[in-house]
């Protein structure tokens, strides 16, 4: 199986030029499973990176570098929002709606993230167990949103599959491109 790694386009209000791209595998090997990779090659020293931690619950990682997923059953109007900080903090957002949600304290959905990074770039893996989300995510068509928030020291920029407003909006279902079949 070869791998295709899609570009992440950065939302034209970005001031950051830190970053030079971002690329993204999104992978389903299994019905349990979705897996992520996340390459940003850019300009590390420019970069402001949440030091390594345990892995636990994090708030508001938005608010600095993250990668994210946002998962939503194919006809329906519900989503999960995943946040993946290169610390190893997570958070997981169970949205009924456009930004009409909670976030979950179940440990049971943790999922699994590695970073790496060297002088050119950095990247993040994530693993997650869609049988932790409900029976239904492992059956079902997936559609995703995929997306980073970078933080940086002259400013934040915003990458996703698809930018469908004037201002960054992750929340909103028209980036929400990819759709993942679960496998035969």
């Amino acid at each position: 199986m070869s791998e295709n790694w899609i570009a992440l386009a950065r939302h034209p209000s970005a001031r950051s030029d830190a970053v030079r791209s971002i690329r993204v595998l999104a992978r389903r090997p299994n019905n349990a499973e979705l897996r992520l990779a996340y390459r940003l090659e850019g300009d590390l020293a420019q970069i402001r990176i949440p030091l390594p931690s345990a892995p636990r619950i994090g708030l508001e990682l938005w608010r600095h570098t993250c990668f994210e997923v946002f998962v939503a059953l194919e006809g329906r109007s519900g989503y999960h929002e995943f946040n993946f900080a290169p610390s190893a903090e997570w958070t997981v957002y169970a949205m009924r709606g456009y930004r009409d949600g909670t976030p979950l304290s179940d440990e049971s959905i943790r999922p699994e993230i590695a970073m790496r990074s060297n002088a050119g770039g950095l990247e993040l893996s994530a693993l997650v167990r869609l049988h932790r989300l409900s029976a239904t995510h492992v059956t079902s068509p997936l559609r995703l949103g995929i997306n980073a928030v970078i933080e940086a020291r002259d400013g934040f920029s915003y990458w996703a599959l698809r930018h469908p407003r004037e201002k960054p909006d992750f929340h909103d279902a028209g980036g929400f491109t990819l759709v993942i079949e679960p496998p035969e």
